[in-house]
């Protein structure tokens, strides 16, 4: 489990393609107990870390993860946000996450707001059930909340210290994002669903 609350950037050190796997080694802002089978958060997908030298960690990821993320147009030398697990009794300043992309959106509109940033999101129709106005979503693995929705847009507002702690302030239009929709949401729309649906 995550909160969403990045803990610093990972750099891409080598993207090594196998038959079956991709594997990415990246460094990491922090390994400090960091062990071998750990799941650690790479742009909000949870991922397995297989090596560890000092800082450089390895990943394998499988082609259905690939499919369903942005991890498979990660190149050498670009950066991750990344974030360890949850463990307990630490502090949850975001909201609960799985690790579990259901979606990838575009930047559709970004803009300058002051000293932060306004960012619009479109998604694919299949999720717009779960975009709720001050809602909870997680963006490259970074929890936010959801500003206005239009049809399958939706618009975040990022404060400075998300800027500077994160990737998102490079985000330029058309790029793609990972998309994680918050799981209590989701529960209560799938419920809220089935119970229509007996009636």
């Amino acid at each position: 489990m995550f909160t969403g609350i990045v803990q610093g950037i990972g750099i891409i050190s080598d993207v090594i393609e196998g038959q079956a796997i991709k594997s990415f080694k990246i460094q990491l802002p922090n390994t400090e107990s960091l062990e071998i089978g750990a799941s650690v958060s790479v742009d909000g997908v949870c991922l397995t870390a297989t090596s560890i030298e000092e800082n450089i960690v390895c990943f394998d990821v499988i082609q259905e993860t690939l499919t369903r993320t942005t991890l498979d147009q990660l190149e050498k030398g670009e950066s991750v946000n990344i974030e360890r697990s949850l463990k307990f009794g630490d502090e949850i300043g975001g909201h609960l996450l799985s690790g579990h992309i259901i979606a990838t959106g575009i930047v559709n509109e970004k803009s300058e707001s002051g000293e932060g940033m306004d960012l619009s999101i479109l998604a694919p129709p299949s999720i717009e059930k779960y975009l709720l106005e001050k809602g909870y979503v997680a963006i490259d693995g970074i929890s936010l909340t959801i500003g206005e929705v239009s049809n399958s847009r939706f618009n975040l507002h990022i404060i400075p210290e998300t800027m500077r702690q994160t990737k998102i302030a490079s985000k330029q239009i058309g790029d793609a994002v990972n998309i994680e929709i918050d799981s209590t949401t989701q529960t209560i729309v799938s419920t809220v669903e089935r119970m229509i649906a007996k009636k």
